[in-house]
Formats: structure tokens, sequence, C-alpha cells
């Protein structure tokens, strides 16, 4: 990519923009090397790694890279054999850390089935070493100092020197307290060649023996190590070059250590780096509201409700551009400051952004091609260093441009033909449209010459496009219209702003009747198009109305019905306590006439107390109302259907008794024996019974459940107690279903309800197996539960 076009859309801006989210120097450096590729294997991979990133952040993660320093030099120091120093050996800790991290945090992820489509690649590229890692986190703190625990000789050494330097100021803030403080200077412990010393007078120097190290400017004081601690400042002393020598072979250690692992180490800190750019990919488009742009592979460009990335988001407006698909060459005409230029260089812009892989400002399902190359020739480009003109400057950029233009270039020029006389700029700028497209690239062309919109209509494969202008308001509105010329607005503008009616009369004379007929046209136009957007959105608006409408007289119909339900539930419950407690009072007559019939003797007797005992209990269980009565109505109906004969067991729905039918009288009905009992009864009263019957009543009721409960769950928007009670009743249900499989929607959220789920789903014992479901199914805002 050439870096004029860089330079003249502000890519560097949007390099800048990224650059605030960056933490890590390897990350600084390659956005650094940053710049948007031709190639569309290596750009759609980019948009690969931004778009998980971005899902990464959208589940509530972030990539954990943390700050860490570049380590080029520490490993060109490693590869002349050169000693470590304690800062570089940590800056090489941070890099094997964060590598940890990072490997760790995809691993969980992986776990959870959470889809990616290239970061767990990269991921896996990055060398751990966790023992080498361990060793360095024990022998190297954050400041570079070296610990301890490096060794077990340096920690005995650092006691032994802690302790010596211990006595030795004990000895020496004696001098402080004691009798010897009136030959001090001042009661002090001072340092002088590494060798702790009292302020002594000079009168008093001999006073404490041992050796003068230094005095003061005015030779009042001399600097006196006391002879009683010489020998302890000499153990500190020779402690301290112990220090220094362990220290020295623990660093050489650790470098030898390092040594072998200088290529493992240089690709973690790249992937480091590479992981903090998509890092700050992913933030950026999240600042945007961007959306990820499909690539085309014939240089098609469709952008929706594109926005301009350097502009401030509240004052943008967003506008539907489509190049390459229809028409070639898209003639964008209409009076200056009326947004022209800005839509322009929001093509050539997100066509930089997403060929960096990054997201754009735009509606999702925006598409871009991978153009070669992209030219401008926008605004004014005067070189100063050559003498040129504006019009020889333009001229001698357009010329270079297309000497170099390709099929697969993209070509911007703003206000082509400027800077010279109009006619001649008219007839050049139309010349130079055909010249392009005899390369057959992609051209957008902004012009304030009438003479091109007609020569845009009749030229293949171009259209004529202008930005909106509000006659009422006499401002521009900066939203594109494709397919509608521009027109000048000279007329009405001076008009409105008081210019004298009988200038503007004349004015309008002046002018060429073809002009007048053309802006005629295209402001009928402008005003058929304004009426049809009016009157279509007054039809949406009505839809939406009747859909709020239709949705509230639902939901009033369904807690009707809900409260319907409720009422006959609660009153079929309440007569059946009432006939329960009928039972048991039953139960004792029951009883009572069970002992007359023992001991009646005539078989009429019996026969009448059998009566009265089939009638009792009868007439108690039709006391008794069934809940939930529907589906066993549907099951009467069955029953009745069926034809009954001599020798079929039945049921006696009068009595709740079964029998055989044993005859049948002129009157078509049917003698039944219950027992010792005979009856004549109709069939209306009878159903047949057959031997499958409860088997096939509950295939019937397996049916009907299975047709009636859907096959996924949909808990968003409930609360948490709510969701997981509906979770626990539906996965009853679909059991009873027989179902193998349900969906369960959750979405993404807070993932309080998606953690319920999963705990749920793993505490049941009738659930197989769990997990999220594909991408295209929902990813992680569903889950995929298998029954058993």
């Amino acid at each position: 990519m050439n870096k004029r076009i860089l330079k003249t859309l502000e890519y560097q801006k949007i390099k800048t923009a990224l650059a605030q989210f960056l933490i890590t120097a390897q990350g600084q450096e390659q956005l650094q090397k940053l710049f948007p590729s031709d190639k569309q294997a290596q750009v759609q991979n980019w948009l690969n790694e931004t778009k998980d990133g971005v899902d990464i952040l959208r589940l509530g993660h972030e990539i954990p890279v943390t700050p860490t320093h570049s380590i080029n030099a520490e490993l060109q120091r490693l590869k002349i054999a050169a000693i470590l120093n304690g800062s570089e050996l940590y800056h090489i800790n941070q890099i094997l850390q964060t590598a940890k991290n990072i490997k760790d945090i995809f691993t969980e992820l992986r776990n959870d089935g959470v889809n990616l489509r290239a970061l767990y690649e990269v991921v896996d590229q990055l060398t751990s070493l966790p023992s080498v890692a361990e060793c360095l986190a024990q022998s190297v703190d954050q400041t570079g100092k070296i610990l301890d625990d490096a060794s077990p000789e340096l920690k005995r050494i650092r006691k032994t020197l802690q302790n010596a330097q211990q006595r030795v100021r004990e000895r020496m803030e004696q001098y402080l307290r004691g009798s010897s403080s009136k030959y001090l200077s001042e009661p002090i412990i001072t340092i002088r060649e590494g060798h702790l010393v009292l302020p002594v007078k000079q009168s008093a120097r001999n006073h404490f023996g041992g050796v003068v190290y230094d005095q003061s400017a005015s030779g009042q004081t001399v600097y006196v190590e006391p002879q009683s601690v010489i020998a302890l400042n000499n153990t500190v002393q020779e402690q301290q070059i112990a220090e220094k020598q362990e220290l020295q072979k623990i660093m050489q250690e650790l470098s030898d250590l390092l040594r072998p692992y200088q290529s493992e180490l240089r690709q973690n800190a790249w992937l480091i780096g590479q992981l903090d750019l998509v890092n700050a990919k992913a933030k950026y488009a999240e600042q945007l509201r961007a959306s990820e742009p499909l690539l085309t592979n014939d240089n098609q460009v469709d952008l929706k409700s594109a926005r301009h990335p350097l502009i401030d988001p509240h004052q943008v407006v967003p506008n539907d551009i489509k190049l390459g698909i229809d028409y070639q060459n898209l003639i964008i005409t209409g009076p200056n400051t009326g947004g022209k230029t800005i839509a322009l260089k929001t093509v050539g812009l997100l066509q930089l952004m997403a060929q960096s892989g990054l997201f754009i400002p735009a509606a999702e399902e925006s598409k871009v091609a991978v153009f070669q190359q992209i030219f401008a020739d926008i605004g004014d480009e005067q070189s100063i260093e050559q003498n040129l003109s504006t019009f020889s400057s333009h001229m001698d950029n357009i010329i270079n441009i297309l000497q170099h233009t390709s099929a697969d270039s993209l070509i911007l020029l703003d206000e082509l033909g400027a800077g010279t006389d109009p006619q001649e700029g008219a007839a050049l700028a139309i010349a130079i449209i055909e010249a392009f497209s005899k390369k057959n690239c992609t051209l957008m062309v902004t012009t304030h010459y009438p003479e091109l919109k007609v020569f845009t209509y009749n030229f293949k494969r171009t259209i004529n496009a202008s930005m909106e202008f509000d006659q009422e308001s006499l401002q521009p509105t900066y939203r594109l219209l494709i397919g509608i010329p521009g027109s000048s607005n000279a007329f009405d503008i001076a008009n409105r702003l008081g210019m004298d009616q009988q200038i503007v009369e004349r004015a309008r004379q002046l002018q060429s009747g073809e002009s007048q007929d053309l802006n005629a046209m295209i402001q009928e136009l402008e005003k058929q198009r304004k009426n049809y957007e009016t009157s279509a959105f007054n039809y949406q608006q009505q839809a939406q109305e009747l859909q709020r409408k239709s949705a509230a007289v639902a939901a009033k119909e369904e807690k009707l019905q809900q409260q319907k339900d409720q009422i006959i539930d609660q009153a079929k419950l309440r007569a059946n306590q009432l006939v329960e407690q009928s039972q048991q009072q039953a139960d004792k007559i029951i009883a009572q006439l069970r002992q007359l019939q023992q001991q009646a003797d005539t078989q009429a007797d019996t026969v009448v107390k059998d009566d009265q005992i089939i009638s009792a209990q009868t007439q108690l269980k039709k006391l008794h109302h069934e809940r939930q009565l529907q589906q066993n109505k549907v099951l009467r109906r069955e029953k009745k259907k069926q034809a009954i004969k001599i020798g079929d067991d039945v049921h006696v729905d009068s009595y709740d008794q079964n029998g055989v039918v044993i005859g049948q009288d002129k009157k078509g009905n049917l003698e039944v024996q219950l027992g010792i009992l005979k009856m004549r009864l109709p069939k209306e009263q009878l159903t047949k019974i057959k031997p499958e019957k409860q088997e096939n009543q509950q295939q019937v009721s397996r049916q009907r459940a299975h047709s009636a409960l859907p096959l996924q769950l949909d808990l968003r928007g409930e609360r948490y107690e709510e969701a997981m009670a509906d979770l626990d009743q539906y996965i009853d249900s679909a059991l009873l279903a027989n179902y193998s499989q349900v969906t369960i929607v959750h979405g993404f959220g807070t993932g309080a309800i998606r953690k319920g789920v999963q705990k749920y789903l793993q505490s049941n014992p009738r659930i197989k197996k769990f997990g999220y479901a594909p991408a295209n199914a929902g990813g992680q805002g569903a889950t995929i539960a298998n029954l058993g």
C-alpha cells in the first residue's frame, strides 16, 4: 500500500487510537509495523484474531497480557555469553510468567467449549518453561534484586552479614549514649569508604583509637572507625565480598539456564506482543461500536450505516455506500460543504482499517474488498517545493495514479477538474473518468460540475449520487443519496437570505434552458423521494403501533386465561377436599353395609345390599372432580366410538365398575354381569376395555406431551430464581416426553443464569451430558443437554 494514501486518509490517527490500549513494548513494536495488507488470507486471519478478542471481551474475560519490557537486548547478551543482571533476568521472567498465564486462561476457555477462530493456534505456540520460570521467580524480584532464596549459600551469607552489621551498629550506638559522647562533634553514625565511623572532635581523635578515614573541611572533625569495631567491620566487608561473589555466581547460573531457550523466549515475546495488539483491536472495536467486515472476492464494497471513525460519534451521520456491485463508478455531485469529501474519506479509511484486521464503524454484514492499491487525490495538495499551482498539483497526482492503477485498485478523486475554467474542467473530468473506467478499477469521484450529471446518467456502470440538502433549513443533512444527482441550490439560498427577487429571477433567466430543466428535474425527484420516505416512515410507525397493540391484546388474553385456569383449579382443589372429607364418612357407612351383607341369608337381600354398596360408591366418586381433564375428555370421546359386542370386557362409567357383556335386549341395551349383579345399561354408559388400554393411553399422553413441549427453553430476561424454577419444571416435562436432547437459551449477560443452568444440569442424574451450543446455534449463549 502506497504511503501517500496513509497520510491523506490520516491512517496514523487510527494507530494512535490503538496505541492507548497497548501495555507491552512488544505490542507497541508490532503496532509500528502494522500496515494494510493486500493479501486476502492475511487480512482474513487478522480479522479472525480480532473477532476472537471481541468474543473474549463479550464473555467477560480478557487476554491476560501484563506490561512487559522489550527483551531484545537481553537476548543479544545471552547470545554473546554475557551474564544478565537482576533487572534483565526479571524482564525475561515477566515474559515467561505472562506466557503461562495466557496458556492457563485459554485452556480454561477451551475446556468451557468457547469456540475461537484463530487464537488457540497462536497460544499453542507459546512455550511455558515452568521449571525455568519457577527458578527465576524464586531468585529475582520485580526491582531486579536477587532474593535470599536464590541459593542456600546466599541466604547464609546475608544472615551472617546482617548479624555482623547489627553488632557494629549496637557497639557504635553505645558511644553515642555513653560517657564518650562528649568527644563527638555530633551524636550520629555515618559511613566513609564503606566503613561505619563516628564524627570525633579533632582534639579527641586518639580517644577511640582505630582508623581515621576522613576529616571535615574545617579540620575540626575527623571521622574515626573505633578500634573496638574494626574486627566487626572487617567481618562485614568479608561477607559483602562473599555476597558479591555469590550473586555473580547465581546470575551466571541463571543466564546459563536461559541460554538454550533464546528462540523460545524471542517467540514468546513476539506472540505476547501479537496478543496485546489483538486485545487493543478488540477494545478499539468496542469503543467505536464497530463490527466485523465481510471480505468479498470481486472488489465489491457494501457499507451499511458507515461512520467516519475520527469524527465525534454524536455528530457523525451514518451512510450506506455501495461500490462495484451494480455499478463501477460512483459520481457524487452537488454544492460544497455538503459532506462529499467526508463520504470519500470514509470509504477509503474504512478500507484501510479492514485491510489492517480492524473492525469498522459500520453495521453488521457490511462488506469490503481487499484492494491491491488505494489511491486518492483529496483536498489541496499543492507542492510548494515544485512551485506548482493547485490545478497542476492535482493533475500531476492524477497522472501518477493513472500510471499505477489496475483492476484491483480503489480510486478516490475529490473535486475532479477543479481549479481551472469550468467548461474545460468539466470536459477534462469526463475524459479522466473514461480513462479510469478503461482500467476496470473501482472509482469514486466528487464534483460540482453539472455537466457530469448527464454524462453519468448515460455512461455505462456509472451512477449519480448527491448529499442531501434540506430546503427548509437551507442546511446540508450529510446523508448520501445514491441514484439522485445533486442540484445547486444557489437561487433558493439567495432568495431565502433576502436577495432582491428581481435579481434572483434575472439570474434564473440567464441560466441555460438545459440547466434549468435539469435542476427542475432533480428537485422534483428529490421531492418525490422525500414524499416516499415520509410515507414509508408513517407506514412503519403504523405497523409498529399495530404490532404493539396486538401484543398487548395477546398478553391480556393470556393473563385472563391464566386467571381462569387458576380459579377453576382452585375450585376443583376445594371440591376435592370436601369430597375427601365425605369419603371418610362414607367408608364407615360402606363398612356397616358389608356387615349387613354378610349377615343376610336371602339372595334378594344380598342383591339389594350390593346395589346399595355400588350406588354409594358411585355417588361418592361422582362428587370427586378430576383436575386437568382436558386430555381425559379426548380419551373418553375415543372410548365411546368403540363398538361393544357380547363377551367384551367393559367399564360401567356411572358405577365406576368393570364387568362382562352377556346379552342385549330389543331396545339395544346391553346386559352386563357386575360380580353377582346383572344390570341392563345403555351403550353410552359403557366403555370397552382392551388389554393394551393402559399402554395406549400412556403412549397417547406421551405423544401429546411431546407435541406440546418445545425443544428449546428460553430463560433470557428472567430473574435467577424464576429461571431455575422454570428449568426444573421443563426438564421434568422433557423427561416425561421422552426427549433425548433439549436446548436451554440463557444468553450472555452477567453469566449468573448460565452458571446456574450448568450447576443444575451437573447435579441432575438424568442428564447424560451437556455443553455449549455451536457458534451458529447460540454459542456461549445456549447450552445443549442430553437426557437419559
